[in-house]
């Protein structure tokens, strides 16, 4: 049996809010950790029926980066529900849910750049 190993570094400040994010996987063909300015991972407890998430992003992420990392999270989750699924409908669903999302997101960042 393989095991892949992905190892996370969270570089904090003195108040712990994240200044740097960094990652590697052990099955990755890059050869040095990768940057990133924000992370969501979540973990299912089979036993408590809960989701267990990680939510950390940088200083430096500015929102119109956190509106495409939302919009891009919700389109890959519906990709991943329907593989996992075969619903397709609901698939669909959650997409026109994402795509919804993002076009108020960047109508809101219009209206406040005006």
């Amino acid at each position: 049996m393989n095991q892949s190993t992905i190892k996370i570094d969270v570089l904090l400040d003195p108040n712990k809010i994240p200044e740097n994010i960094s990652w590697s996987a052990s099955d990755s063909t890059a050869d040095m950790a990768q940057q990133a300015k924000a992370m969501c991972i979540a973990f299912w407890d089979g036993t408590d029926k809960t989701a267990l998430r990680i939510d950390l992003w940088t200083k430096d992420m500015m929102m119109d980066e956190m509106g495409d990392f939302f919009y891009q999270m919700l389109m890959t989750m519906a990709d991943t529900f329907k593989r996992a699924t075969q619903e397709q409908g609901l698939s669909d669903d959650m997409k026109v849910f994402a795509k919804q999302f993002f076009d108020k997101f960047r109508a809101i960042q219009l209206r406040e750049q005006q």
